[in-house]
């Protein structure tokens, strides 16, 4: 039954898009940008109650449509979350649960495969003019790369980190491509991103767009606008005990000047008589860093306890979803790849066997709240979400919260509630059992 209540909502909002814009005076599918920050907290924006950042652009998205609470990264890091978002499936069936290292190690001949399903390639099947630019992080060979998945275009880096003023990697090697080529570009990295973005909206304002914004701030290294030396030891990231380390001052001016993009953008949007026919998607890929505000969850990236996979998440589409509305409707970033797939009335998204649900019609006010069960791993950690309960296993050591009650997972409930705790444990397991199966039938084909 849940799943037919599911598969209901999804098809009356794909069959629902009629007249959404006048881009070239006739019926248009929305337009989609979706922004994604790297590594920040999820307390660091003035909408999320950040005390010290300025961040008013991020924040009008939220005036002016939905703000989730209780929205989740697909990984507690980088490569996982974004294979989640372009496959629309658990990173764990492509074995890529944790972020690829150099492209001269053995990771550099690690990817995530082009399956003809992914949602760049499903929305230019639809004619959608697609992009990718920033930050890519799901692998360095040709086959693996943007153009491979179907993004016309791609301007960024492939690794997971960049000097923002010299666009290397952490060995030294330029790392900035534009589409398959190695360029050399002045500018600071934010600044690269929100120019390259803004042109391609401007090029393509006559057809439906779909642009992947992808943000590197606030990643390390840490090198704020203004500023523009060679990051340290070739960007390893400074810790609290490095000699004349990195500070929260540095991280915050290099996050309001990714708001400042952010308000370009939108900007660009307005001004081209855009702003009603597009969706704009805001989100981060985990939790944040050691510089980072994550309050008032527990913990950071890397981890499965709320702080590391707990995100923020606003979406914008006005006329569709209401000005103002704060969601507590549960939500993973696989759940925006379906969301976007049913906006753009994909009928071939049924093909990419997506295990995100589409979000709309709950964000939108036309559909109930939706119980969901979620999963998580990275090394020596587990967790599932059911409802309001979640069983977190950590080292060994198993943990009952109750998150509407407990967001920061201070009071451990199981053994008042052990009965949840063993209904939750098997789901798990099977869960476990199942994704590595797929893992590892497709590195055997």
């Amino acid at each position: 039954m849940h799943r037919i209540v599911l598969l209901t909502a999804l098809l009356a909002a794909a069959g629902s898009i009629g007249p959404a814009g006048a881009q070239s005076g006739d019926l248009r599918r929305p337009n989609v940008v979706l922004i994604m920050t790297d590594d920040v907290g999820y307390g660091d924006f003035g909408s999320y109650g950040a005390p010290d950042v300025k961040t008013p652009h991020i924040d009008s998205l939220a005036r002016d449509g939905v703000r989730l609470t209780d929205f989740y990264a697909n990984g507690a890091t980088c490569t996982p979350t974004r294979t989640g978002l372009i496959s629309g499936r658990y990173q764990q069936r492509f074995a890529l649960e944790r972020p690829l290292g150099s492209a001269m190690t053995a990771d550099g001949e690690l990817g995530l495969p082009a399956t003809g399903r992914s949602l760049p390639q499903l929305l230019k099947n639809q004619a959608y003019a697609t992009a990718l630019i920033g930050k890519w992080h799901l692998g360095y060979k040709p086959e693996f790369s943007p153009g491979a998945h179907g993004f016309d275009y791609f301007f960024g880096f492939k690794g997971g980190f960049t000097d923002y003023y010299h666009h290397v990697n952490g060995d030294g090697r330029p790392d900035l491509y534009e589409n398959e080529r190695l360029v050399e570009v002045p500018g600071y990295m934010t600044d690269l991103i929100t120019e390259r973005s803004v042109r391609f909206i401007e090029q393509n304002r006559q057809r439906p767009f779909f642009i992947d914004v992808a943000y590197n701030a606030g990643h390390w290294p840490y090198q704020p606008p203004g500023a523009p030396s060679k990051a340290r030891d070739n960007g390893r990231h400074l810790g609290p005990f490095d000699e004349a380390t990195s500070t929260r001052a540095d991280y915050v001016a290099m996050l309001e000047h990714a708001d400042r993009g952010v308000g370009r953008i939108l900007e660009t949007l307005d001004k081209l008589g855009l702003r009603q026919n597009t969706i704009v998607i805001f989100t981060n890929d985990n939790g944040g860093e050691w510089l980072s505000r994550n309050t008032p969850l527990f913990h950071h990236k890397g981890s499965v306890w709320e702080g590391g996979i707990r995100v923020p998440a606003i979406l914008r589409w006005p006329g569709r979803i209401p000005a103002g509305r704060v969601s507590r409707q549960v939500g993973i970033t696989m759940d925006l790849t379906a969301s976007i797939l049913a906006a753009a009335g994909n009928p071939d998204a049924a093909e990419a066997r997506l295990e995100g649900i589409n979000l709309l019609p709950v964000l939108e006010g036309r559909a109930p709240e939706v119980e969901r069960t979620l999963f998580w791993r990275v090394t020596g950690q587990q967790a599932v979400r059911s409802g309001d309960w979640k069983l977190l296993l950590d080292g060994g050591r198993a943990m009952l919260f109750n998150l509407r009650t407990d967001i920061a997972e201070h009071n451990n409930l199981i053994g008042q509630r052990s009965d949840i705790a063993r209904r939750l444990r098997p789901l798990i397991a099977t869960w476990q059992e199942n994704v590595d199966a797929e893992a590892k039938r497709t590195a055997t084909r």
